[in-house]
């Protein structure tokens, strides 16, 4: 049957940003699809509640307090994994994000923890699982959430996109260098309605301009990109490396846009 190949019985799977939104819906996924998932975040609430719903289907969770930022985290992370579970099969680099800010106002430590969040940081993370994936299975999967602001020009959001466009390299250098026992691709995202969109879909006036904005005249869904994550961590996705795909709701252009004062001379 074609839908075996969606399955994921019988692997591990790690996902950070795992308390809310796209990371809990990704976590939520992969165990009704078979795998058993530790959730990583740095609220330990928020990934206690996710475990809980997992082991309720029937899987095997861990929730582990993970800081993307520190890189001794992120050793705890797979060591942990390795020693309660046995194996890592896929991983899912989904922590990351940068609130928007004019770029003249943009500093330079802020540009730097953009860059380490969002690339940095899963570089390292990918850089270790795929280790203990080849050790422990022999292969393994890593699925990175990117976004169209890598690729489309957005005001206010320089830092961030300098971010994930960084990500989107790291994703297809990393691939042609693990294949083919690791397979690494990265899934573009367009907006969606988690707690950083809350701003404009809480606003009866800017949701209007967002659905007009977007072809599919609505904002995503986490599980809409769920069902791409699965794809790629699965076997279904077994001849696909290195590639980045857009889940978007049909966007070529930003739907809505966060103003900037202008450059104006510098008063005497």
């Amino acid at each position: 049957m074609i839908l075996d190949r969606f399955r994921l019985d019988g692997r591990v799977a790690i996902v950070t940003g795992a308390g809310k939104g796209i990371g809990r819906a990704i976590a939520i996924a992969f165990a009704e699809a078979g795998a058993d998932v530790v959730c990583a975040a740095r609220t330990a609430a928020d990934i206690d509640a996710v475990a809980e719903q997992i082991t309720a289907l029937g899987r095997r969770a861990l929730a582990i307090p993970t800081d993307v930022m520190q890189t001794p985290d992120l050793d705890r992370l797979v060591d942990t994994t390795m020693a309660e579970l046995g194996r890592v099969d896929i991983l899912v680099n989904n922590a990351g994000g940068t609130m928007p800010r004019a770029a003249m106002h943009t500093h330079e430590a802020f540009f730097d923890t953009a860059l380490h969040f969002n690339a940095t940081s899963a570089f390292l993370l990918t850089q270790r699982a795929a280790r203990a994936m080849v050790d422990s299975g022999g292969s393994g999967a890593v699925v990175n959430i990117s976004s169209r602001s890598s690729d489309m020009v957005q005001t206010s959001f320089v830092a961030y996109a300098a971010g994930k466009a960084a990500l989107n390299a790291v994703t297809r250098n990393m691939a042609a260098e693990l294949a083919p026992r690791v397979r690494i691709n990265a899934i573009s995202v367009g907006g969606v309605a988690t707690d950083s969109l809350d701003v404009v879909l809480s606003d009866e006036n800017l949701r209007r301009q967002f659905n007009a904005g977007t072809p599919m005249a609505r904002p995503g869904e986490p599980e809409d990109i769920a069902c791409a994550a699965l794809f790629l961590a699965s076997p279904a996705s077994d001849w696909v490396t290195g590639k980045i795909f857009q889940v978007d709701g049909g966007t070529e252009a930003p739907a809505i846009s966060v103003p900037v004062p202008p450059l104006e001379p510098t008063s005497d």
